[in-house]
């Protein structure tokens, strides 16, 4: 399982940095700096549970899974989100957003945690 932690929290930071600094264009930040936060790295490394659930759930369709596992990355983003925020060491605030909840969680990113999930199955399949 400690392989899995590090691979997850690795492969989430990199994911991460790959997002922001893609996100940068979009404020044409052409030299796409992206960032992240040495917090993501447990907090990413929690998807190595993804394995052993994947492996239960085998049987399910693919969007069956995903949903489960967005609504599980939901789940842990609001908890350590929150947990962060009492210590006000948060790195997100996604109260801009107009689909946010207590800032925490952005509804609209849905689709991207859909498919993070099933990426880190994916990742995750031969790890035992």
């Amino acid at each position: 399982m400690k392989q899995t932690f590090l691979l997850c929290g690795s492969v989430g930071w990199c994911m991460e940095v790959f997002w922001t600094g893609c996100h940068a264009l979009l404020h044409k930040d052409f030299k796409l700096t992206g960032q992240s936060s040495i917090w993501m790295f447990p907090i990413y490394g929690c998807a190595a549970v993804i394995g052993p659930v994947s492996r239960r759930l085998r049987r399910l369709p693919a969007f069956f899974r995903g949903v489960l596992y967005t609504a599980g990355i939901y789940a842990t983003e609001y908890s350590t989100g929150k947990l962060l925020r009492h210590f006000s060491v948060c790195p997100w605030d996604y109260s801009h957003s107009p689909y946010h909840y207590q800032g925490l969680i952005r509804l609209d990113y849905a689709p991207v945690w859909f498919a993070a999930g099933l990426f880190f199955e994916k990742i995750l399949a031969d790890k035992a």
